[in-house]
């Protein structure tokens, strides 16, 4: 599992003109899947997302998680981050899974993340054209592949 990571003041999710989701401060979290990922990628993944002090404290030192915070969390599928680039100059995505295995991850993921927040997260819609809307605090952007575990 890859992840993009972004601190955000704010941040939604329009689908058809919509609103599916939106937060105040808090994390958008980009999450491509891949065949190989397993519960333990979710684990891992969704306990470094809900720890990851990115927060800046009292003396605007990043020392505070998104828990810390009282902030919110959008996780939005994520497939173009397992884009190949190596040949040529049309991405090729053999890597993201299809929606047969990605869907139940990213539903596992999320109810994952839920659980460890101990509230409800906002999504968006796996396969929509999405229109996602963030203000991207500091900026502060952090990128995580499961299977590096970095």
């Amino acid at each position: 599992m890859r992840v993009v990571i972004q601190r955000v003041t704010e941040a939604s999710v329009t689908i058809e003109g919509k609103i599916k989701s939106e937060i105040g401060l808090g994390l958008l979290v980009l999450l491509g899947i891949e065949d190989a990922d397993t519960d333990e990628d979710i684990q891992w993944l969704s306990k470094k997302v809900c720890g990851l002090r990115i927060f800046n404290d009292e003396n605007e030192v990043m020392n505070r998680s998104v828990q810390d915070v009282g902030g919110d969390v959008i996780v939005v599928s994520q497939f173009t981050l397992h884009a190949m680039t190596k040949k040529g100059n049309r991405p090729s995505y053999i890597k993201a899974s299809k929606p047969d295995f990605a869907i139940p991850m990213y539903e596992k993921f999320c109810q994952t993340l839920e659980a460890q927040l101990g509230k409800k997260i906002g999504t968006g819609e796996f396969g929509a054209d999405m229109k996602v809307r963030l203000l991207n605090d500091g900026p502060v952007t952090i990128t995580i592949d499961s299977k590096n575990r970095e």
